[in-house]
């Protein structure tokens, strides 16, 4: 979520602290004090009043002159307005002066006579009795430096006598900015002087930076584990959440600590790292609670990029076409405005909501969900506080008036709960490693389950050349063959497609080969029978399709089938005695019937898994009989690749068997 004070068309208020400074600066502030005072020792500065300044919108460079009628222009104050006069006072702010009246004839004496401008959020260039002394920032583009306590040398000989005027010709793409500061005065006294706010402003922002700087790392940290485990997309949310808020953090300080870099970049920073994080907050705790985030969120979120938007696509304007833009949408933004701050608020509520209600968490899961409770409570008063700040509302703001107290408990809560979330998760990492190792156990087993359903040697007769294709849809799967040399010399092949797909089909097919072994004396539809009565005895679910075939030295092939695809001899389909599945045959005694016919030498027959016929195409198509039909006499390889090709969907096996003295071959 926004960790940021965002205004439509500024970056936030830093206004300057008092010296009240806190351990260990306070220490360091103490060693510094006194190199500071020899500095300005002797030195006197001069401090100018901006409430005795005026201001006039426009661009004429004649209002740099020292002489001036100024009885049009308005108070400086004015800058500044109520929210009841925000429309009437915000016209043409893109370019305006400011001139301010003062006497500067003490600084005659001084060897280096300066004047100091602090804090001046926008583009300017300032004039001193009609001369340039100066510039900050592009006039053009607005745009400017975050070192905003600036020095200009003062040429005596520039100096009146009678009051001095300096004229600021401002270019600005602010709404609000903090008021500036101007001193004047020996240009040491004014560099210890510069020394001190800035020591003063980076200490208020340097312990709330700190501790982002350790969730930031956190965040880090917790990239890396997402990177060794795709599957925890809670991770991926936290960290970047992490990231984006001590990013935020960081700037504040360099902000703060006026760092010599572009305000275009300050902006940047605080819009784009909002839009960001507020997307990976809300689904971070959805995504750890395994729930789908509500459609009023999404409609939150709405509000809030686009309030953000408008902030990014101002960076890139000039000040004229940005208060154009702001002029355009100030009678919306006067409505859309809260309804963005709301949305803020909705999002802090998305812990509540996330694992709603309570009772039915899990124990494992309780503490973590106390966590991000606490870390949506402390998001809930921050951005409750920040409405005030909305000058629109006409709210007494008390945002501006806790803010270091309200942005050091959030950091202290923050840093707190990402730390104990950080724990929990590594403990839940643990304890998924745990059981990713016991699965691990598991599919070792299920793939000597799948060597056994799907032996790499088959066992044939030397007048036979059979040639197998298997590919499970997953790791293991339910089709099974097997193929075994009986003593009266016949070739017998069983092929079965147990219901179901995984590890439980594979052990309810490993239960079936297991029984039809040592069972050479039965024939094809006895074979059946005994594999239907030890289905039903075992109380396995769901049923399997078996198909049983004898085939004798002299090529005589004797057939049972269970609800097995029929197999195809010479490309077409052969017409079998029909019988139920095996699990779903109530008679075991006289259920499968046997059909005997002969094959030639040099024929093939084929035998496929419902997989082949089932293969879908992208398009939803089905293979179909019609295709299998078509590639029958194809090698196994061959049409198992065909039907892979279209669309798996299900397991898939064929086997094919030559009537022809030859070697086994294996695909």
């Amino acid at each position: 979520m926004q960790y940021f004070t965002l205004h439509r068309t500024a970056w936030p208020q830093r206004s300057t602290p008092s010296l009240k400074l806190r351990w260990p600066m306070r220490k360091l502030f103490l060693l510094l004090l006194p190199l500071l005072s020899l500095a300005a020792f002797g030195q006197s500065v001069i401090t100018i009043p901006m409430q005795q300044c005026v201001w006039h919108s426009g661009d004429n460079p004649a209002w740099a002159a020292q002489n001036l009628d100024e009885s049009a222009w308005l108070s400086f104050d004015s800058l500044q307005p109520s929210p009841a006069h925000m429309k009437e006072a915000h016209i043409s702010r893109a370019h305006y002066w400011v001139r301010c009246h003062l006497d500067l004839s003490p600084l005659r004496a001084l060897d280096h006579p300066a004047l100091q401008v602090a804090n001046w959020l926008s583009a300017y260039q300032v004039f001193l009795n009609g001369n340039a002394i100066g510039v900050a920032g592009n006039l053009h583009t607005g745009s400017f430096s975050m070192n905003s306590i600036r020095q200009y040398p003062v040429p005596a000989s520039i100096l009146g006598n009678q009051p001095d005027t300096i004229a600021f010709k401002v270019a600005a793409k602010l709404f609000d900015v903090p008021t500036p500061e101007l001193t004047a005065g020996n240009s040491d006294a004014l560099n210890g002087r510069r020394a001190s706010l800035v020591l003063a402003q980076s200490e208020s922002a340097l312990a709330p930076m700190l501790l982002y700087f350790v969730i930031g790392i956190v965040g880090l940290m917790l990239l890396g584990l997402f990177y060794y485990d795709r599957s925890r997309r809670e991770l991926l949310y936290l960290s970047i959440t992490c990231v984006c808020i001590a990013a935020l953090r960081a700037n504040e300080f360099c902000a703060a600590a006026h760092f010599n870099y572009s305000s275009n970049l300050d902006g940047a920073v605080i819009f784009l790292a909002n839009l960001v994080s507020t997307v990976a907050n809300l689904l971070f705790f959805f995504t750890l609670a395994r729930r789908r985030v509500p459609p009023l969120y999404w409609v939150a979120l709405a509000f809030v990029w686009a309030q953000i938007m408008v902030g990014v696509f101002e960076l890139f304007l000039s000040p004229q076409n940005a208060w154009f833009l702001f002029d355009l949408l100030d009678r919306p933004m006067t409505y859309y405005a809260p309804l963005a701050r709301i949305g803020f608020i909705v999002g802090t509520t998305a812990p509540i909501v996330a694992f709603w209600p309570w009772r039915r968490i899990s124990r494992r899961m309780r503490p973590l969900a106390t966590l991000c409770g606490l870390w949506g409570a402390a998001q809930f008063a921050w951005f409750t506080l920040q409405l005030t700040s909305d000058r629109r509302l006409g709210l007494p703001d008390y945002f501006a008036l806790w803010r270091p107290e309200l942005l050091e408990m959030l950091a202290l809560v923050t840093t707190f709960v990402i730390l104990a979330l950080l724990a929990l998760l590594f403990r839940d990492q643990r304890q998924v490693a745990e059981e990713r190792a016991e699965l691990a156990g598991e599919m070792l087993a299920a793939r000597n389950i799948q060597r056994m359903l799907a032996p790499a040697t088959l066992d044939s007769a030397p007048n036979f050349h059979i040639e197998v294709a298997f590919h499970p849809m997953r790791d293991v799967g339910g089709d099974f063959y097997l193929s075994r040399v009986l003593e009266n010399g016949c070739q017998r092949l069983l092929v079965g497609d147990v219901s179901g797909k995984g590890t439980a089909a594979a052990m309810t097919a490993a239960v079936l080969i297991g029984a039809a072994e040592r069972r050479g004396t039965d024939s094809p539809s006895e074979l059946l029978r005994h594999l239907n009565q030890v289905f039903r005895d075992s109380k396995l679910s769901g049923f399997a399709t078996c198909l049983c075939a004898d085939i004798a030295p002299d090529g005589t092939v004797t057939l049972a089938n269970a609800g097995h695809l029929s197999p195809y001899y010479r490309g077409e389909e052969i017409t079998l005695e029909p019988g139920l599945p095996i699990g779903m045959n109530p008679d075991s005694a006289n259920g499968y019937l046997q059909s005997s016919f002969p094959i030639a030498p040099g024929e093939t027959l084929t035998f496929l898994s419902d997989g082949v016929v089932e293969a879908r195409s992208s398009t939803g198509e089905l293979f179909g009989f019609d295709r299998a039909h078509a590639i029958s006499k194809q090698s196994a390889q061959q049409i198992a690749s065909t039907a892979q090709a279209f669309g798996q969907e299900d397991d898939i096996t064929v086997l094919t068997l030559a009537f022809a003295p030859a070697k086994v071959a294996i695909a």
